[in-house]
């Protein structure tokens, strides 16, 4: 799911319905004429606070959300700023063209019907409607990137080779995990309490993977909530880049037979435990170069964006009230 439900390259009117709700809904930002509601903000900022909950320290853990909550905010500026472009621009989405970028989303994720569909949505907390409007945006984001930016992207063999260089060198002193891990599952729509309940259930996991003797696959299988629980927990080995990135900061730190604290992802609260760690050889330079030019494009085009969307703010009226 994540490689086509996660956000694309970009920074990424309210209705009658939104605009009664305004007025029980403190008002964030005010851009030119349209509002940014503080839910909002909290909205999508839900994930990044939710991973704060493990922060015991009130002064930080304020700190911290007040980093996420700007983040967010700036995020949501910038989207509503590229739809007036987009708008102005008449760069919309046809139907036709949103219908054929839902077919492949199913036909890249072998989906064969719309029950599997309907399902693998809901547990991203879309349903078909949310997320073909979601999906709608990124298209016509996207259009506007190509027009505005993807001209200017431009990566030279030198660059190629300087990243290769870089990434040997990363490469060169890391290694393999072979990990297993514990879920405990988080809805998306849950609520902080129930977050919370959910990663106390984990640290009481994670202490009794720790006791003496205790079985950690056994205990994965009796315990885990996640599709790998019948494996005991089992991931195999993996590389960096290839789990989410909360998730990949934690395995590559633990050293082996190590218990992890519990670590928030979109799908919930997961206890790891590393088995083995193992160097791997780096891959030559024609074997990596489409890869790397696809990063440098990405990286690239981000670094353009948010220029743009810095040059759209310093044009248009923008408020900010938290």
């Amino acid at each position: 799911m994540k490689k086509w439900l996660g956000t694309m390259v970009a920074v990424l009117l309210l209705n009658g319905a939104a605009a009664r709700a305004e007025l029980v809904d403190r008002v964030a930002a005010v851009v030119n004429r349209d509002i940014i509601t503080q839910s909002e903000v909290e909205k999508r900022a839900a994930p990044e606070l939710a991973r704060l909950a493990g922060e015991r320290d009130s002064q930080k853990r304020a700190e911290a959300r007040s980093v996420v909550m700007k983040k967010a905010l700036d995020s949501l500026i910038g989207e509503k700023l590229m739809e007036e472009q987009i708008r102005e621009l008449g760069l919309g989405v046809t139907d036709a063209e949103l219908e054929a970028a839902v077919a492949d989303v199913k036909r890249q994720n072998n989906i064969s019907d719309d029950a599997q569909f309907n399902q693998l949505l809901s547990g991203e907390g879309f349903n078909v409607a949310t997320y073909k409007e979601f999906l709608r945006k990124q298209m016509s984001r996207m259009k506007l990137v190509q027009m505005k930016v993807s001209s200017k992207v431009k990566v030279s063999e030198e660059d190629l080779k300087a990243a290769y260089t870089q990434y040997a060198k990363m490469e060169s002193g890391d290694a393999e995990v072979h990990a297993r891990h514990i879920l405990v599952q988080v809805d998306a729509k849950a609520t902080p309490a129930q977050v919370e309940a959910a990663r106390v259930k984990a640290v009481a996991l994670a202490e009794q993977a720790r006791k003496p003797g205790v079985d950690f696959a056994q205990l994965a299988r009796e315990k885990s909530e996640g599709p790998s629980a019948s494996d005991g927990g089992d991931l195999g080995f993996f590389r960096r880049g290839v789990m989410v990135p909360a998730f990949e900061r934690v395995a590559f730190t633990l050293g082996e037979g190590e218990v992890s604290e519990p670590v928030r992802t979109q799908f919930g609260w997961h206890v790891l435990k590393v088995e083995e760690k193992r160097a791997v050889d780096v891959p030559a330079f024609e074997t990596v170069k489409q890869e790397l030019e696809t990063r440098l494009k990405m990286q690239k085009t981000e670094k353009y964006v948010e220029q743009y969307v810095q040059e759209l703010r310093q044009k248009a009226s923008v408020e900010t009230k938290i």
